[in-house]
């Protein structure tokens, strides 16, 4: 089968010839002869049997471009326009150095751009990254020295503007703020060192970071999430990889119990908060209430003071795996009021004791202790406004009744005993 043609590229060059083109198509293999019209084009190269690269014969107007083989010669219609087309001229290189490992994107503005084909540093081609009319970005290739930067287009080769190879400094880090952070990452990571300009990669351990910000000292990033480990911080330019850094992703924490979980809504008493990941504690908070501090025993333990509130709270947590949430356990506080006596009914008894008393009052609900006189007595608690002790055996006189709750100690009133 004859070669077959599919496409140019470009489609237009000038009459003078010698304009860089790739031919497209199949059953290339073999071929000894490309022509655009009739002529001849030359430096043909057979790159595969799908491509060939040549460059342009002098012509005029449109020319039908045929590729020759051992089966025959193609028939298909691509055609290459000759047309007058203005050199392309180059204006401004940003940057107009880069490290001599090349790898930089570097921008080229000047006219007439359409179409360029290469751009040479030197005698080494760059990769084309984007081209406009005005405009054309590439990465660079690795080279040294001052070299002369080139690009042709169908309209010729450009003018030259120089671009000089710097040895550049590898970065070094000297510290990162905060040194830790969740495990669902998304925290703000500030990485502090020397010869960080042009920052391509921040890596925790083998993760990218999101890059915010970037000078030749400092680096912002958003940490990526990773599994509750120790890993390397690394950061690459230009000059290399840095050294590393150490960074702990730590596991949020979790509260289980907190023990007493009454106390008087004036706060100031302790509590003890168990549960995991406790250690790298910075706050701990009762509902929306920080704690007037606390002491961490154990990574599963911790004591608190807690601050004045109402009603029944959420206790929590935090590290710099972030701030415990409701799950396994019961990590809720209720702040109690005072319990108050308003009055005793029979406020007399016998001191053979067993007389039963109608304690009236408030906030009586979690009482855990009456006594007559020091005494205990055994009671039973009817609602948070009732209770009604057993009043014990006791000598004759008038003896101060009090109950106790988790809040603290009532008020008192007076029992009198009757001798018998």
């Amino acid at each position: 089968m004859a070669p077959v043609v599919t496409s140019v590229s470009p489609t237009q060059g000038n009459p003078a010839g010698g304009t860089p083109v790739t031919i497209n198509g199949s059953g290339f293999i073999g071929a000894t002869v490309v022509r655009f019209g009739a002529n001849l084009a030359t430096n043909v190269v057979v790159v595969s049997n799908t491509q060939i690269t040549a460059r342009t014969p002098p012509g005029s107007g449109t020319a039908k471009v045929t590729v020759t083989g051992p089966t025959g010669t193609s028939t298909q219609n691509v055609f290459f326009t000759y047309a007058t087309v203005a050199a392309p001229v180059l204006t401004a290189l940003s940057p107009t150095s880069g490290p001599t490992s090349g790898g930089n994107t570097v921008t080229i503005t000047g006219t007439n751009l359409t179409g360029t084909t290469q751009v040479l540093f030197g005698t080494t081609p760059a990769t084309i990254l984007t081209n406009t009319p005005t405009q054309i970005t590439v990465t660079a290739p690795a080279g040294t020295g001052t070299v002369n930067v080139t690009a042709t287009t169908p309209g010729g080769t450009s003018n030259s503007l120089p671009y000089t190879y710097t040895t550049v400094s590898a970065p070094t880090l000297t510290n990162l703020s905060p040194t830790s952070g969740p495990t669902s990452g998304g925290n703000t990571v500030t990485i502090t060192g020397t010869n960080l300009t042009g920052t391509t990669q921040v890596l925790f351990g083998t993760t990218p970071a999101t890059i915010l910000t970037n000078t030749a000292t400092q680096i912002t990033v958003t940490a990526p999430a990773g599994p509750a480990s120790v890993v390397n911080v690394t950061v690459t330019t230009p000059g290399g990889i840095s050294n590393p850094l150490s960074y702990i992703y730590v596991a949020a924490p979790v509260v289980t119990g907190v023990s007493p979980q009454f106390g008087p809504d004036t706060g100031g008493n302790s509590v003890t908060i168990t549960g995991s990941g406790l250690a790298l504690a910075s706050a701990v908070h009762f509902g929306p209430s920080l704690a007037t501090g606390f002491t961490v025993i154990s990574d599963s333990q911790l004591t608190a003071t807690a601050p004045p509130g109402t009603g029944t709270v959420v206790v929590t947590v935090t590290t710099p795996g972030g701030t415990s949430t409701l799950g396994p356990g019961n990590p809720y506080y209720t702040y109690l009021g005072a319990p108050v006596i308003n009055s005793l009914i029979p406020d007399e008894g016998s001191s053979l004791g067993g007389d039963s008393v109608t304690i009236n009052g408030s906030n009586l609900t979690y009482t855990d202790s009456v006594t007559f006189g020091g005494v205990p007595a055994s009671f039973s608690v009817l609602s948070d406004n009732l209770a009604v002790a057993t009043a014990p055996a006791h000598a004759a006189g008038t003896v101060n009744v009090q109950l106790h709750t988790p809040a603290g100690n009532s008020n008192t009133l007076p029992f009198t005993y009757d001798p018998v």
